[in-house]
């Protein structure tokens, strides 16, 4: 018997070499056998992989090598989401062009990944910014163009007068420029757009059928879709030929009524404080209000702040004259831009109309009679008073009869509105994908000829001073002639939002190389939907939609036969350290690489499997790393130790002694319990615990203190089952311990372990006796023993008798082989 010692380094060199000299993961469509795709959401190629990575992709790693072990044609893939801001930023601070900084960070990305030991195709590698593959995005840009599912109208942006260029969302910081702090203002510009809205319904009803995704993300889905029904009705505006259309979900309140609110960039808001003395006020307050909308970041709660037009509607239901303010909480954007407001009925109109002494009108009472709370709106349901013909309806009632009436008389309609808008896809800035457009004075919008895709990137660039996108000044780029008329055009500047990307990359993972279309329809049929889909909850929302989004346009444009991308999503949780998100502002970062120095990739996988369930956040703990390092040495230093023992060992034999059948039924229960944690929920950590337990007693089995001999194929079978199992989790480690016993290095093509259910059966169960609740005894009794059984035995038991005493038992209950429960 010889020990060695873990020399992780050399082992995980040895089996990433040989994987990657023989493709180990390639693979390709055959018909004969069950496919599994599993995809984790691509990175940005930032640079350097982060635990949060390393959790993600070790996740999926998981459950692919799980899914090759129970026989399936594993599709795993890894490409880069390449274009995007943070490259733009890098180029402008390091005076690199975007497209070297970008591949080299590829390329040290790569490397780190495959040290990893992450079983990826990298035969389908992709980025995202390479002619390759956005030469196809805009192929189905001009696709969708010519379908009506793209238009191009104005739009407002962040504008920074000193540097002449447009800002992101990100590089405005309190309403400055990033770089030279000068006030941000809104400007008009023209932007495109894809017409998202248009599948609304279709992306709002198919969130019912996604049982595979986690609740709280298809809920998040819906809100933002917000599919709302309700009734618009027209208020005419005084001494004006015009009206104000305002949506309402609570056509019920109307009598309620008592001012409109309208979003500042609505167009009535100029008209009707021109020439009034408000006008200056009114003025002034739009002005703010779209400053600080650009200050504030997307969750910030503004303060509800209003003026006075010096204009006013009338209410149609009640003759009621009503004041119209500009508010900073209206939006343009949703609804009509403008708010029937009822502050006794909406809190936020309630607190509006307190702070600028505006009148509160109550309609609805509670149907019980009893007072509304004092100091604040009633929202809740109710019955109508004060509200003409329709006092004493139930407000539910109401809504209908009130839509009805406004429908008879001209001013009014039922109607359903959606908080979603159309996908603005235009970004004013060099890093991204070209949009294959030209503007042409005489003949206008016209797409670029198929024959002249890709309209390729240039790469070759420089960023003056004010780090404005490049592209603008490019006369090489921007000036070609027309393809209708041949006159002097503009080609189209603005590049196209990195989401689009990304919302097509899961379909092109499945035929890559396809250089004569988007899709090889035959792969996509084979491979489609993504099995299992993995990413942080964070892109819950635009990501999602955006893919479901884009799989529709894919279906109904040919492409794919399919109506969602993803069958199943898991939102793993976040990497904690002290409290707080891994980050480097919080100065909390571990570092990949120093750990994998240090124990090896593989402690590292094991200890982000087995710190928490997936789904939830990991809590970092450089005890937990050791622990998980001291336990492969621990198995280790078996294998090694009793290697050549255990080759060539014959048919357990677990009749042979208790400590041979002790043993052989752990085994087979360990099984079980592995197979089942990961298939019902990939609890990691149960499965890895489960596997400890059975080192444990594999380890006491074969102690010099053991009072019998194991049986050797017992301890071989134990062994083996350890290795096959922890095969997907740490698979360098088991690789080189399934060699080391005799079996070659194709652990990973080896089936998954089966438990005997016989064998893995309890020789006894441990069944609880509860009086009136309370433990008063416990059964050791056979598997499987029929209720009638164990009611006699608890009956019986002296204890439990002592506590039943003279009292009568008015009731047994049996919860099969787990307690008996007498009710006296």
């Amino acid at each position: 018997m010889t020990t060695e010692t873990y020399d992780f380094h050399a082992i995980e060199r040895k089996w990433q070499q040989r994987w990657e000299a023989d493709r180990r993961y390639a693979v390709r469509e055959d018909e004969g056998a069950r496919k599994y795709y599993l995809l984790e959401m691509f990175p940005y190629p930032s640079g350097k992989i982060h635990m949060g990575h390393v959790r993600n992709y070790t996740i999926g790693d998981v459950i692919a090598r799980y899914k090759r072990m129970r026989g399936y044609n594993v599709l795993h893939p890894m490409g880069w989401d390449a274009f995007g801001l943070p490259a733009e930023n890098a180029a402008i601070k390091n005076q690199t062009p975007p497209a070297d900084w970008t591949h080299a960070n590829i390329d040290y990305m790569r490397r780190q990944l495959k040290r990893m030991g992450f079983s990826y195709d990298w035969d389908r590698e992709l980025a995202t910014c390479t002619p390759e593959y956005y030469r196809w995005e805009q192929k189905f840009f001009i696709e969708l163009y010519q379908k009506g599912l793209i238009y191009r109208k104005k739009t407002t942006v962040n504008w920074c007068e000193s540097c002449q260029t447009v800002l992101a969302n990100e590089q405005v910081i309190e309403g400055e420029c990033w770089r030279c702090d000068s006030k941000v203002l809104p400007r008009e510009m023209y932007g495109w757009f894809f017409k998202i809205t248009a599948y609304a319904d279709e992306l709002l009803a198919e969130l019912d059928h996604l049982e595979g995704w986690p609740e709280k993300v298809r809920a998040m889905q819906r809100n933002w879709i917000g599919k709302s029904r309700g009734a618009e009705i027209d208020f005419p505006v005084l001494d004006t030929d015009e009206h104000l259309t305002i949506f309402t979900t609570r056509p019920d309140t109307i009598f309620g009524a008592t001012f409109m609110s309208i979003a500042p960039e609505h167009p009535l808001v100029e008209r009707l404080c021109q020439g009034t003395e408000q006008e200056e006020a009114v003025r002034r307050f739009v002005e703010e209000t779209k400053i600080e909308r650009r200050r504030a970041a997307h969750d910030d709660e503004m303060e509800k702040k209003g003026v006075f037009t010096g204009g006013y509607c009338r209410n149609p239901f009640t003759g009621r004259k009503l004041p119209i303010y500009a508010a900073n909480f209206v939006l343009m954007e949703y609804g009509t831009g403008a708010v029937m407001a009822v502050p006794a009925h909406d809190q936020r109109d309630y607190d509006f109309a307190v702070k600028y002494e505006l009148p509160i009108v109550p309609v609805i009472r509670p149907a019980g009679g009893e007072e509304p709370p004092a100091g604040e709106a009633y929202t809740g349901p109710g019955v109508l008073f004060d509200s003409g013909e329709f006092s004493g309806l139930e407000n539910e009632q109401a809504k209908a009869a009130i839509t009805r009436h406004a429908e008879d008389q001209g001013f009014g309609r039922a109607r359903i509105t959606y908080r979603l808008r159309d996908w603005g896809i235009s970004r004013q800035r060099y890093w991204g994908a070209p949009i294959p457009m030209i503007v042409c004075p005489e003949c206008g919008l016209q797409p670029v000829p198929e024959s002249d895709l890709p309209v390729v990137l240039p790469t070759e660039v420089s960023f003056d001073a004010t780090g404005k996108s490049p592209l603008h000044d490019m006369e090489d780029f921007y000036r070609v002639p027309c393809p209708s008329c041949g006159r002097e055009a503009r080609r189209e500047t603005d590049t196209m939002d990195t989401f689009v990307e990304s919302s097509w990359y899961y379909a092109r993972y499945t035929c890559p190389g396809h250089d004569s279309g988007m899709i090889d329809r035959e792969a996509a049929r084979y491979w489609l939907p993504v099995d299992q889909y993995i990413g942080g909850v964070e892109h819950a929302i635009l990501h999602l939609l955006y893919a479901r989004f884009f799989t529709k346009l894919m279906r109904d444009l040919g492409y794919l036969e399919i109506d969602e991308p993803f069958t199943n999503l898991l939102t793993q949780g976040m990497v904690i350290k002290d409290g707080t998100k891994m980050s480097k502002s919080k100065g909390n970062v571990v570092d990949p690489n120093t750990l994998i120095e240090q124990y090896g990739a593989d402690t590292v996988r094991l200890f982000s499997l087995f710190a928490a369930p997936p789904e939830r956040d990991l809590e970092w703990s450089d005890k937990g790393v050791e622990g998980a390092y001291r336990f492969l040495n621990r198995v280790f230093r078996i294998v090694t130790t009793h290697a050549a023992d255990l080759q060539g060992a014959p048919e357990p034999a677990p009749e042979s002694n208790k400590t041979s059948g002790d043993l052989f039924r752990k085994t087979h229960q360990t099984i079980r319990k592995f197979s089942r944690d990961i298939e019902d929920d990939f609890h990691f950590n149960t499965c890895i615990s489960a596997v400890m337990e059975l080192v444990n007693a594999l380890s006491a089995a074969v102690a010099p203190e053991a009072e019998e001999s194991l049986d050797r194929g017992v301890f071989c079978f134990a062994i083996e089952t350890v290795i096959r199992l922890l095969a997907p989790m740490v698979p360098h480690f088991c690789a080189e311990l399934w060699e080391r016993l005799g079996h070659g290095d194709r652990l990973d093509e080896v089936s998954w372990p089966e438990f005997d259910p016989e064998a893995a059966a309890d020789e006894e169960v441990t069944v609880v006796v509860q009086v009136r609740g309370k433990v008063r005894g416990r059964l050791q009794v056979a598997p499987g023993q029929p209720d009638e059984v164990l009611r006699e035995l608890a009956l019986a038991d002296d204890n439990v008798r002592r506590f039943i005493g003279d009292a009568e038992v008015k009731k047994v209950i049996v919860v099969k082989g787990k307690l008996v429960n007498i009710v006296i």
